[in-house]
Formats: C-alpha cells, structure tokens, sequence
C-alpha cells in the first residue's frame, strides 16, 4: 500500500514525471496550497472534451469517460474558487459553442414571437448546450441531455460552486440520489420525458459534474445517502485550513502562452475516438482492488470495501484521461497519479465522514476519530489474541470477529503467529510497508 488513508495528514500527490507534463501545465497557475486539492477536481472538465471512446475496464465492460464527478471540501477561504478559474480556461471551446446555440435559441424565439398566434410558428431548433449555467433546472437539464444525445452524445459539464445548486438541477433534494447514480452509471433517466414543445424521450444522461463546500454543508447534504450508493460514486478532494500564515496565496494568470499550450493537449481528446484496451491502466486497477481488500481487512470495515470499488473506477477514468493527454502513451508516472486519486479520495472519506459510515453524529473534527482504523497499527510488533480483542471493543467491533481478523492478517502476510509463544507478530513485509506509508 502506497499511503496511509488513516493519517491525519492527506496523501501527498506525486511529483509529475515523464508522461504527466499536463500536470505541471494545469498547476503552473495554481497557488502552491491549492495544487494538491485542485488537480483531481480538473479531471471531470478535461474528460468532458471526450466524445465517441470507450475504454474497456478489468470486468471486461466498455465505459465511457462520462460520469466523472468530483466535490471539493475545505473551509471558508481556503481558495475553493481557484478551481473556477483553471475550468474556465478549459472549457474555453464550450463557452464558445454555447454562445451559438444560445443565439439558435434568440432567433427562433424573435420569429416565434412575430408570428403571433398563426399555426406555422416554426418549431425549436435542437440545442445542444456543452457547459450549462450554474442554475440550470431539472426540466433544462434533461432536456440539454435530449439535445446531446441527437446531436451526437457528447457530454454536458457543469461546475457549481456549492453543493446545494445540484438539489435544483436534480428537481429537488429526493430526486439528487437517483440522478447521480444515473450520471455516473451513464444511464438513461429511466421515463419518458415531455417539454413544451412536445418532445419527448428518455435521454442517457452524459454528463461530469463537481462542486465545493464547506465540510459541514458536506456532512449534512450527505447524511442520509451514505449507504444507497450516491455517496461512494462521488469523488472527494478534501483540503484542511493547515497552520494560520500572514501571507496572501500567489495565483498566476492564464495568459495567451498558458491557453495556447492548453489547447494542444484539448486537441487531443477531442480528436480521441473508437474503442481501447490500455493493458497497464487495467493491471493498476487490479493492483488497487487488492489493496484495497488489505485495507479494509486492517480496520475490519465492509463499508470502507464497499466504497472503495467505484474509488477505484473512478481513479481509472481520469487515469485514461491522463493517458489520451499522453497521445495514447502509457508510462509509469499516469499510474502514480492514478494510485493517488484512489488514495486521496479514500482518505478525504474518512477525514470527513469516517463517523458517518456507520450513523455517527461527531462534528468534522471527531470523524476520523470514530472512523475506520487501522488496527493492527495500534497494536505493538508482537501481541496476543487477547490485545487485539481489546482494540476491537475500543473501535466499536465486536469480539466474535477477532479470530476471523487475525486469520484474514495472517493469509494477506501481515502476521506470523508463534505456537510456542503464542504470539502473533508483525511481518517484514507489513513493516516495510508501513515504513514506505509514514514517508510519503
């Protein structure tokens, strides 16, 4: 395992290397704090460039780069807002063609009003708007996914500054579980749609989507979806205020050199079509799903399993972003920062919410207090069954799961037990990597 997602301190992000040059192009403007948190949050907006590929996962399913999504946490005044800045250099294009399905929209309705009440008003125009605004409704939103699909499926994004907008453009906060899952499931809306105008349909929603807030708005818009699914197909990014410096963040500007470097690179996943297998990316999924079942094995927690399966999907679309980035070229430095996405999500989980998994009410601060643990960290070197037992009551497990724990320790080659001491003692193999979590 490459990082502790039970410290205190978030995983830190891979130096860029060969193969990652668009990493150092997208934080080159980004002030030195914000780096970290801002980078995966840039990944939905890049993907969005991408229309008509499909990438084939371990399950041996096709996906499409649609569905990324992303959720920023951090107090009031950490820089949330950089995030809109570096986004609005990306989607430069999008606004762009927007502009001219808006005026598509101003023309037919200047007719449509000249005609007065005469039948041969002409009929709207399909639409197809790439970057909705921020309060965007439901019966647009879906209507924006209708236009999409005719005109070719390409992939609506959209950035909302706080989580809360995402209840109106769901059409309410009942309506935001179902349509989450269907945007990252990329499914159809499951019912036949009317507007206005007449038109139905059933769009397959395509669509990325991210956000921000502050952690207590995240704790509370989440507490009662923590089980059902939306909850682990949301990506997060969380930033913690850190130590009070008197200086003001250093932003660069996205200047004409900055945008013509960018576009060479959008270039590429707008031009990135048909179907592909990447071999490596697949093998780092596969490597994850096993570190991840050793994760949840050492805090003895089915919930964190769970929501590390679509963690793992998720770090893999924006892999394969990084990867079309790349001019379709794998190295080794896209599955670092493959790994890391996985990580970091994870560990912002529990920063947040640890407590919440199983229905606590703690404040931010005492989440990851009651969240998942690393038990066998809190154990000395060699101990007994008896020990162990201890720190499961202290976390909250029940003492029937003991036995089966030290047995799942042992098969992953964490542990060693000694018949004639009776004592079960840490191996090599889980110092080392112990060794390797505490320095990155």
């Amino acid at each position: 395992m490459n990082y502790d997602i039970f410290s205190r301190t978030a995983p830190a992000m891979p130096k860029p290397g060969k193969g990652t040059e668009i990493v150092k192009l997208l934080l080159s403007q980004v002030s030195k704090g914000m780096q970290e948190p801002i980078l995966p949050m840039t990944l939905p907006a890049l993907a969005a460039h991408v229309s008509g590929a499909e990438f084939k996962y371990p399950d041996n399913k096709y996906y499409e780069l649609c569905g990324q999504m992303g959720h920023l946490i951090g107090p009031s005044g950490i820089g949330k807002d950089e995030l809109h800045d570096l986004v609005e250099a990306i989607m430069r294009s999008f606004r762009d063609h927007d502009e001219e399905e808006y005026k598509k929209l101003e023309n037919w309705q200047h007719v449509k009003n000249t005609k007065g009440d005469n039948k041969d008003k002409p009929d709207r125009p399909e639409v197809a708007i790439w970057f909705p605004p921020i309060d965007v409704t439901s019966a647009a939103f879906l209507q924006n996914a209708l236009g999409l699909e005719k005109l070719g499926g390409r992939t609506q994004y959209l950035n909302l500054p706080e989580v809360e907008m995402v209840e109106k453009m769901c059409g309410g906060r009942k309506n935001v579980s179902v349509m989450v899952r269907n945007i990252f499931d990329r499914k159809r809306v499951g019912a036949l749609r009317a507007t206005a105008e007449g038109v139905t349909g059933n769009p397959l929603i395509r669509a990325n989507l991210t956000f921000s807030s502050v952690p207590e708005v995240a704790r509370l818009f989440y507490k009662r979806d923590m089980t059902n699914g939306f909850f682990a197909r949301i990506p997060f990014v969380y930033k913690a205020r850190g130590e009070r410096k008197g200086k003001i963040p250093r932003k660069g500007e996205y200047d004409e050199a900055f945008l013509q470097k960018l576009d060479e690179y959008l270039l590429r996943l707008d031009n990135c079509k048909g179907r592909f297998v990447v071999k490596p990316l697949n093998k780092v999924a596969d490597q994850l799903a096993e570190e991840m079942a050793s994760l949840a094995d050492l805090a003895d927690d089915d919930v964190l399993f769970e929501l590390s399966h679509r963690s793992i999907i998720s770090a893999w679309k924006k892999a394969a972003t990084l990867w079309i980035l790349n001019d379709q070229t794998w190295t080794r430095s896209i599955g670092e920062f493959m790994v890391w996405f996985c990580y970091y999500d994870l560990w912002s989980k529990v920063k947040v919410f640890g407590d919440m998994f199983k229905g606590g009410e703690a404040s931010e601060d005492d989440s990851q207090k009651r969240g998942p643990k690393n038990m066998l960290d809190s154990l000395p070197n060699s101990f007994n069954e008896a020990q162990l037992e201890a720190i499961r009551l202290e976390f909250g497990k029940s003492k029937e799961g003991t036995k089966h724990q030290l047995s799942s320790w042992k098969n992953r080659g964490f542990i060693e037990y000694s018949s004639e001491t009776g004592l079960y003692t840490k191996t090599e193999k889980y110092l080392k990597m112990s060794d390797v979590r505490g320095k990155m």
